[in-house]
């Protein structure tokens, strides 16, 4: 799956939480709360990769690595389209800068 193709499953997703929490009585997450939820995120994969490299106990650490990534790579997926920031380019011209200042 491309980048493209990553980003509008992840806002797809992102559009059904909306309606679910808006039916729940709560309202849509805006940029704020997908940021702490990343946050979040970013804490428990921490912790996961603890756990794989046998500083942590957590059952089924390894199992869980790859959808804790996945839920990281959501978010910033989804605050890339919030504020419109192209990940290819972007990340093309990053990866650039480093390969000419380590070059």
């Amino acid at each position: 799956m491309d980048l493209e193709s990553l980003r509008a499953r992840a806002v797809a997703i992102a559009e059904l939480y909306d309606r679910y929490n808006i039916a729940a009585g709560r309202g849509a997450w805006d940029t704020r709360d997908l940021a702490l939820g990343f946050v979040g995120d970013v804490g428990d994969l921490a912790k996961l990769v603890m756990a794989v490299d046998g500083r942590r106990e957590i059952p089924e650490a390894r199992a869980e690595l790859g959808h804790e990534l996945a839920d990281c790579l959501w978010a910033v997926l989804v605050l890339a389209d919030r504020y419109g920031v192209d990940l290819a380019a972007e990340f093309d011209r990053m990866t650039r800068e480093i390969e000419q200042n380590l070059g």
